[in-house]
Formats: structure tokens, C-alpha cells, sequence
């Protein structure tokens, strides 16, 4: 059977797209995942389900590539967790919806990216969104994907000495971090409700699977993009161990930032370099493919709670956090600090993952953080063929603190985290810091060695098949997400970022990007 729209990736941004396009009757859409599909919300594992917990992001869990990527010199490949089931990331990740912020976007159309404007995103933010809490000219009510920011469960201690910090060091309140000024305090909106995790595949996919037009098959490897000339006529597939060939009018690749360039690679389209070192047939050289990896990255100041201290407080508690202008930055909202604690919130409902942070021997769940986040670095990495064989994931290096001007901010970032919890605010709440140590905060270049030996990375990956025009010679799609040089393929997903947003998150800005896209790949 040949179908009209075949979409490889059923996470976020190809849940968006499936279920939009599906809503024509006359369009044929086969929506193929690699992890495993959950047709019925009532037989999701708890892992995936429930919000609170970080169990998906196991490498143990079978909804986790479990990939390995290096992250700096000093701390040389570790674990990264990229979503592998229906939802994708947005079934296995925090349910923040903080969206980028109106300057993110206007930077994109000012690159030659006209129709990613803020003022024209802003319909498709809303179009996303049924906000539970505020109604006004920035936000939906009718979406599909809810967005609230107002619990109603208690504070915990460490939330409440936070917000208290806060404000102490004189920054002001935020009511609505999505609205026209983010800067300040603010709850974290969140797509959690009563506890439960509501991913892409739930709130926009479930919804359509009754219509005949939409097929979803979970458990389906894409190998590559095929080819007739110059134009995508369908895809190689393999499941249950065998080889399939899938024919389609249009191929779109919702694989997200590692796995989308990953995929346009195997099929000839990429560094000419690469393709020739691993004998891959060129269809289209494109320079930029597995370029400007870009990624949010943490550090976190963790101490010990005193005794009677709430860490983790209620599932439906508030979680703030904080956006600030680094000092001498010219970007506004540069940075974010949030605190939580080190362990799962959950272990009731499933066996909870221990953060990896160094706790001097102290229980974790006497032990909290104040992450401190770079919400717009300047460097980025890549993402490189390591095998022809679409079984061997790709290499990845996100190259972090390689750009002093990075490195200054979160060192900066750091110091701002500790004076927080120095704070007559935290008194009550702290017993001592445990890391980074006095002698360590004492001298710029052993906090750097130290952030660079302990940085964190988000699932944030985004930029490595960049968005641009013609006089871009790295861009490799269009701002309507085609691919260049070549007929009936899109890419829509996180990678066609020409920046990541400066937010806590990407996934409400993913959300936008694939509704942004319907029109334009049903168009053909």
C-alpha cells in the first residue's frame, strides 16, 4: 500500500503532525514508531503515566534509547535519555511547558526565518494549549494539550525558601512565565494533571486513532529514506527481524535531533566527508546535517536539608523557578535556577532512578539542588555517522564550556545559586551546602573544572538540521521545514531550531513547530 504522508517518529512533534493531517479524510497518514505503542491509555506503564517519576529515563527502561553522547573532556561519554515509544520525549520527560520566549523566535525570522516571527508562532502556541489557568491574548483554551501552573498541593520547605530567595535578592514576581516578560520568579507550567503525564501521544494522538485514514505502528526501526532521483518516494523499514519497503507521496522525519539527522545521513543526504568515509551513496551533499547541536546544559548546587525538612512535598505541588539576565549579558533571560530534590517523587508507584549527584554519604531523600541552567549557550556540538548499520546509534559530542562566554555565565550561574541558599530565606531549610565546597567557589578556574567534571544536559537536543535560506550554507531545511535540494521530504522536529529557546524546556516549542508545519506539508 502506498500512502500519501508517511511520518517516521511518533514523539511530540510526529504525534502533532499525524493527528492534524489525519483530520482530512482524503490524506492517508502512516505514523511509524521504533518503541513500543500504547493504544489504551489504561494498559500505559507507570513509568510512562505517571508524571512524577524519572524511571523512563533509565538506561533500563525499554522507552529510552539510552544513548551515549560525550558532554565535556573531563566527563567523556555518559547516558543520555531520548524518549523510544509513543509520545517520545514528551512520555518520558519533566511536563514543563515553558515556551520559548518572544526574542527566541524573532531571532529565527531575523536569520531569513520570516515565518517564524513571534507574532506569527503565537496562534500556534495557542493552538496547543488549553490553559487551565489564564485566559487571554497569549494563550488557548481549546487545545489539546493542557498547560497549568496554579497546584493546589502545599509547598514544599525548599520550594517555599526558594521563591522566599528570590524575591529577598530583589527579583521581581512573575504571574505568567509563557506571557509577554518571563523575567523573574514564577511557577513552572506543566502539562501534569492530577498526577498523570499528558504526552503528545494521549491529548493529540489518542484522540484520532478511530479514523481510517490514520495507521500507527509502534516497534518499527526506520533504516532509511528512499529515493527516486532527487525525490523521497518512501522508506525502508525492518520489524520483527524482517526488511519492508513503505511507499509514500511524502516522507517527513519526526525523529528528533539526534536520530533525524542520523537517518538523513544513511539515506546519502549529509557531509560529503562522512558519506564517502562510510561508502553511503550521495543523493544530496548538505554540509550542515549533524551540525549545531545545541542543548540546554546544568549545574547544580546540592546541600543537605535539616532534619523535618519537606524535599519532595506533594505530586501536585508548585515548582518555581527563576529567569535572570546574566550579568553583562545583551540577552535577556539567559539563565534559570529551579530547586528540587535528588530523588524520584514517585517510588511508590515505580521504582525510582537515584541521581547520580555526589551526596557525601548523606541519604538522598535528606538532600536537594538548585540547578542553575543555561538557557541560551553560544556553543554547540554535532552529530556524526559512527556505521552504516541503522542499529549502531550515531556519535554525538555536545561540546559544552567550550565557549568562555559560557562558561562565565554558568560560573556566574553557580555563585547566584549559592548566594540564594545563603539567603535568611534558607535558615530554616538548609543544613550545610554539600557541593561545590568552599576552596572550589573560592577561584574561577577550579569552579569551571569542577562544572565541567559535573555538568548535566537536558533532553533539549535541538539544531542539527537547521532551518535557513539559501545564503545560509549550513541550513538544511527551508523555514517551511523541506528539505533542500530535494522533493517530498520535511523534517519537523526539535532539530530544524536555528536556536534552542531560552526556556526550561522544548517541548511546548516542538508542539508549536509541527502544528506550524501541517499546512505546509499537506500542501505537498
Amino acid at each position: 500500500m502506498k500512502y500519501d504522508v508517511v511520518i517516521v517518529g511518533g514523539g511530540a512533534a510526529g504525534s502533532v503532525l499525524a493527528s492534524r493531517l489525519a483530520e482530512d479524510p482524503n490524506t492517508s497518514v502512516l505514523l511509524l514508531e521504533a518503541g513500543p505503542d500504547y493504544p489504551d491509555p489504561a494498559n500505559l506503564p507507570d513509568e510512562i503515566k505517571f508524571g512524577g517519576t524519572r524511571y523512563a529515563e533509565s538506561p533500563d527502561s525499554e522507552h529510552n534509547w539510552a544513548l551515549r553522547g560525550t558532554i565535556t573532556e573531563e566527563q567523556g561519554e555518559i547516558h543520555v535519555a531520548q524518549g523510544r515509544v509513543i509520545g517520545g520525549g514528551s512520555s518520558i520527560n519533566g511536563q514543563a511547558m515553558q515556551r520559548g520566549f518572544s526574542e527566541d523566535f524573532d531571532a529565527w525570522s531575523a536569520l531569513g526565518n520570516d515565518e517564524w516571527s513571534y507574532t506569527k508562532i503565537l496562534p500556534y502556541f495557542r493552538k496547543t494549549e488549553r490553559d487551565l489557568d489564564i485566559r487571554d491574548d497569549y494563550h488557548g483554551t481549546d487545545g489539546p494539550m493542557p498547560v497549568r501552573r496554579r497546584q493546589s498541593g502545599a509547598w514544599s520547605d525548599i520550594q517555599k525558601a526558594f521563591h522566599e530567595a528570590c524575591i529577598s535578592e530583589g527579583f521581581s514576581v512573575c504571574e505568567d512565565t509563557n506571557g509577554a516578560d518571563p523575567s523573574g520568579v514564577g511557577v513552572s507550567p506543566s502539562n501534569n494533571v492530577d498526577g498523570i503525564r499528558m504526552s503528545a501521544a494521549m491529548t493529540y494522538l489518542n484522540p484520532m486513532r478511530h479514523r481510517l485514514n490514520l495507521t500507527v505502528r509502534g516497534s518499527v526501526a526506520v533504516r532509511r529514506v528512499l529515493f527516486n532521483g532527487l525525490k523521497a518516494v518512501g522508506v525502508e523499514v525492518e520489524s520483527g527481524g524482517e526488511v519492508f519497503t513503505i511507499e509514500a507521496d511524502r516522507v517527513v522525519l519526526c525523529a528528533g535531533a539526534i536520530k533525524s539527522p542520523h537517518l538523513l545521513m544513511l539515506s546519502g543526504i549529509g557531509p560529503k566527508d562522512q558519506l564517502q568515509e562510510f561508502g553511503i551513496p550521495q543523493v544530496h551533499e548538505l554540509s550542515g546535517v549533524g551540525q549545531h547541536l545545541w542543548n540546554h546544559l546544568s549545574s547544580n548546587v546540592v546541600f543537605k536539608v535539616k532534619d523535618g525538612v519537606t524535599v519532595s512535598g506533594e505530586t501536585d505541588g508548585v515548582h518555581f523557578c527563576l529567569h535572570y539576565t546574566s550579568e553583562g549579558s545583551s540577552e535577556a533571560n539567559d539563565m534559570l535556577l529551579r530547586t528540587n530534590s535528588v530523588v524520584d517523587e514517585r517510588e511508590e508507584k515505580v521504582p525510582g532512578v537515584r541521581t547520580k549527584y555526589a551526596t557525601d554519604g548523606i541519604p538522598p531523600e535528606q538532600v536537594a539542588r538548585i540547578s542553575c541552567t543555561l538557557g541560551l549557550p553560544d556553543g554547540s556540538g554535532y552529530v556524526r555517522l559512527a556505521s552504516t548499520d541503522p542499529g549502531v546509534q550515531p556519535s554525538f559530542n555536545y561540546q559544552y564550556l567550550q565557549n568562555a562566554n559560557d562558561t562565565k555565565r554558568v560560573r556566574e550561574g553557580v555563585r547566584m545559586a549559592v548566594k540564594l541558599l545563603e539567603s535568611d530565606a534558607y535558615k530554616h531549610v538548609v543544613d550545610h551546602r554539600i557541593n561545590p565546597k568552599d576552596d572550589i567557589l573560592a577561584k574561577d578556574d577550579s569552579l569551571d573544572l569542577w562544572i565541567r567534571q559535573n555538568v548535566g544536559t537536558a533532553r533539549h537536543v535541538s539544531g542539527t538540521c537547521r532551518m535557513g535560506p539559501d545564503s545560509d550554507p549550513t541550513a538544511v531545511v527551508d523555514q517551511r521545514c523541506k528539505v533542500k535540494g530535494v522533493e517530498k521530504l520535511w523534517v519537523v522536529d526539535a532539530s530544524i531550531m536555528p536556536r534552542v529557546p531560552r526556556s526550561g524546556g522544548a517541548h511546548a516549542t516542538v508542539l508549536m513547530i509541527a502544528e506550524r508545519a501541517v499546512d505546509w506539508v499537506a500542501q505537498g
